[in-house]
């Protein structure tokens, strides 16, 4: 032990008071932690505890990793730089109050301008607590009061890369002091753990979903690590929180590199690509609606069809341009930064505002590439064309077709044309197009298919009403579509498309076309997944060929004890073929209630989602359908995972104040579920830009909307994904893929190219057409890579 002193604590900053000179980097080869435990007042209970602990941490392990610890409560220490330069760490174990003078926290400064490494545990953040420097060192100041009591709650590990967590279990549940901050350091900091409030009490100043517990950073030239752990003696027992301080010790000591920039807001710059549209023209972008990145990192995106807003609106069916509308490609090249428009197709997607009954989401809904685009040019784009429909009938086609893109003059052929797969569907009411197309490692396309069925007829509940048709076909009932197992609305396909222009079905889809069921002919084998509304995005983690989708609910705002549950946005994990719900069970297996004939406004027995039937008069496919799988997160304008008591059939109860949020860090509103990609870092890549490995494996997913929607990066857990899990962890986005109306407002979609850059499509202020905000957009992360430096690593 060092000598012992009384410190004499002065406030921060103050003029120089020393003349240190640490040398640079701190420490060497033979590794030395410094173990500070100075209090103002009596000695914090966790010393002797934290000591013991640290100093088994030290000399365990591989050897290559071990280390020895001064203890001392001496804060001259901080004012002798030959001593203080031996330590290649500093652990503060301190108690609150002021601990150190001017010349001694100049000194500590000094330390870590030099490249030292810092850790401070617990109630260190009540240390110093007149220094501005001392406060951007800890990271966050707790409220008074927290951290009273030990209670016991569940830890989510975030950062599955960094050694102070990446062997810690994804939900770690353990009893300690927690701790509120003054002021949420999320952003400021990389948070690698954050402490789940609805498993204990937070008390007065709870920082809600957000609650970081421990983070770290490059601060002044050193590399800083805090947790607000360690608040009791018996948690220096706890084999998983000794490794939590080693892993903050190995990278505090130089002994190893880590990532703690990654998820720090200001490493991160947004920009936009294209410019507003000249007058009248679409030279730069159409109604933005999807995008997909070339393995050359060119970006395809494509506008729906609405026009100029200058442009006439057709909406009388007697007219032969109803709705007719462009739907265009346009290509940006990122190595001249100009944008192409590549081509058009003349699409039923122009039919302006309204009611259900009046506008149209129909148009150019998806693109995707062919997986040997760079040498045969191919690309594939899901439509509706204007001259397939049928004004009588208000029926009209859907199709995905292949073009022939020239790879030298950015142009597609539009008379290259080879329709794949194409079906019928009624243009009486809108909206839920879908449009969505991906594909998996073995060549399977991946077709996301709308459910246009309105639920105007049903008050916003269950698509299920068979009353309103138009000419004998019902445009409100959702079971002649998303239900039924005969008909490729409402779906997400899976076929091999072929190079003569056909398609195989792979084994594994949902029927393979032949079942004898019901006496046959009652099922297409093009169907992967059935039972979804609206699935405009969809992506597949080639990793694990995971199929991840989102789509829109109906509009009802809030559950009701006679029909089920309000509007839920729907965001889904899928590893098999299977039946996620709509238009009989949302959610986790929340079902609605059927309706009666002939008066559908009675109500008859609730679905039985593990045996679901569809007895409508429009179907025309099996009454048996497969049982429902819960799906990943949906959320209502009330809150994120709604869930209700159940009685004895498993029916919830849907009243408003027995509902309990499975998934407290989102809510909706106004919402439209936009899924996105699960990001892969590709450590071979020289981009610049790319975003960090910190972010590989996490799913993004968000919402056209930007206020209370989600916009955030989530984390699932391997043994519960595609069985109904919701995810483990969960962090916002809103400050990396900006917010607001000079942001990325109405997110349209979202994709990573090749050079690990995002890349955003923002649809803009008005509705079926383009403005001035649309826009394509560039996220890309300037944070460089790990610390401490390659050549400061010690024993490297």
């Amino acid at each position: 032990m060092l000598a012992t002193s009384p410190a004499t604590a002065r406030p921060f900053p103050d003029p120089p008071a020393t003349t240190m000179s640490v040398q640079s980097p701190p420490g060497g080869d033979n590794v030395r932690v410094l173990v500070f435990h100075a209090s103002a007042d009596e000695e914090s209970p966790v010393v002797n505890a934290g000591i013991e602990a640290i100093e088994k941490i030290g000399q365990s392990g591989p050897a290559g990793q071990r280390f020895t610890i001064t203890a001392t409560d001496d804060a001259s220490v901080f004012t002798n730089d030959t001593r203080l330069s031996r330590f290649n760490a500093v652990v503060f174990l301190t108690g609150a109050g002021d601990v150190l003078d001017g010349a001694q926290e100049l000194g500590l400064e000094a330390y870590m301008e030099a490249g030292g490494g810092f850790l401070g545990l617990h109630d260190a953040a009540r240390t110093e607590p007149y220094s501005d420097w001392f406060s951007g060192l800890i990271g966050a100041r707790p409220t008074a009061g927290s951290g009273a009591e030990a209670q016991r709650a569940t830890v989510e590990l975030g950062d599955r890369q960094h050694p102070a967590t990446k062997d810690l279990p994804l939900e770690w549940k353990r009893p300690d002091k927690w701790l509120n901050w003054e002021k949420n350091p999320s952003g400021s900091v990389h948070t690698v753990a954050r402490v789940r409030e609805t498993t204990y009490k937070p008390g007065e100043g709870a920082n809600g979903a957000d609650h970081p517990i421990s983070w770290c950073r490059d601060y002044d030239g050193g590399r800083s690590f805090y947790t607000g752990m360690g608040g009791t003696a018996d948690s220096y027992a706890e084999a998983d929180f000794r490794d939590h301080l080693r892993g903050a010790l190995l990278w505090t000591t130089r002994l190893v590199r880590a990532d703690c920039k990654a998820a720090i807001d200001a490493n991160y710059e947004a920009k936009r690509l294209t410019e507003p549209n000249k007058p009248g023209e679409n030279d730069q972008i159409g109604e933005p609606h999807g995008l997909v990145t070339a393995p050359d990192g060119r970006v395809l995106y494509i506008g729906r069809g609405g026009a100029d807003a200058s442009q006439p609106v057709v909406t009388d069916w007697d007219d032969p341009n109803i709705g007719k509308g462009t739907g265009e490609i346009h290509v940006y090249d990122p190595e001249t930064g100009k944008t192409t428009r590549a081509g058009a197709l003349t699409v039923f997607g122009n039919k302006g505002g309204g009611d259900e009954l009046i506008k149209v989401e129909e148009g150019l809904l998806g693109i995707e590439l062919d997986p040997d685009f760079e040498s045969n040019g191919w690309v594939y784009l899901h439509y509706t064309p204007h001259s397939e429909i049928d004004r009588d009938k208000h029926m009209a086609e859907r199709r995905v077709s292949r073009f022939t893109f020239d790879l030298e003059t950015n142009k597609l052929d539009m008379d290259s044309e080879k329709v794949l797969l194409d079906w019928p569907v009624q243009i009486h009411s809108c909206c839920h197009a879908g449009g969505g197309m991906a594909w998996d490692s073995k060549g399977n396309l991946y077709i996301a298919t709308g459910d246009n069925n309105s639920s105007q007829f049903s008050d916003g509940y269950s698509g299920n009403n068979p009353e309103p048709n138009f000419k004998g076909v019902s445009f409100a009932d959702a079971r002649r579509t998303a239900g039924n197992t005969n008909n490729l609305n409402g779906k997400i396909l899976r076929i091999h498309p072929e190079d003569d222009g056909t398609y195989t079905l792979p084994k594994g889809n949902l029927f393979t076309g032949e079942e004898p069921d019901e006496g046959g002919g009652k099922t297409r084998g093009e169907i992967y997944v059935m039972g979804v509304r609206n699935p405009a995005r969809i992506s597949i983690d080639k990793a694990t060929d995971t199929l991840y989708a989102g789509w829109v609910g109906p509009d009802a705002g809030e559950p009701s004890t006679t029909w089920g549950p309000a509007k839920y946005d729907t965001f889904a994990a899928i590893t098999e073929a299977g039946n996620h719900g709509w238009p009989y069970c949302m959610g986790n297996k929340q079902p609605y209630r059927d309706r009666n004939l002939p008066d559908p406004t009675k109500p008859l027995d609730w679905y039985d989602c593990d045996a679901p039937k569809n007895e409508s008069p429009n179907n025309d496919g099996l009454v048996n359908i497969p049982p429902i799988t819960s799906n990943t997160i949906w959320y209502s304008p009330a809150g994120g995972g709604p869930d209700f008591p159940r009685d004895e059939n498993g029916v919830p109860s849907y009243k408003e104040d027995e509902q309990e949020f499975l998934l407290p860090w989102l809510k909706g509103g106004g919402q439209a579920a936009m899924n996105g990609p699960v990001y892969r870092f590709d450590s071979d890549s020289n981009s610049k830009d790319k975003w960090p490995s910190y972010w590989d494996g996490k799913w993004f997913v968000g919402d056209f909307y930007d206020t209370d929607q989600p916009r955030h990066a989530v984390l699932t857990d391997p043994k519960t994904v595609g069985k109904g899990g919701v995810p483990v962890h969960a962090e916002s986005l809103k400050k990396i893929v900006p917010i607001g109306d000079d942001g990325i407002k109405n997110l349209m979609d979202w994709k990573f190219a090749p050079d690990g850059s995002l890349y955003v499509l923002d649809y803009g202020r008005g509705f079926f057409t383009s403005d001035e905000k649309s826009a394509l957009w560039r996220v890309t992360y300037k944070g460089g890579g790990a610390t401490p430096k390659a050549d400061w690593v010690a024993r490297g």
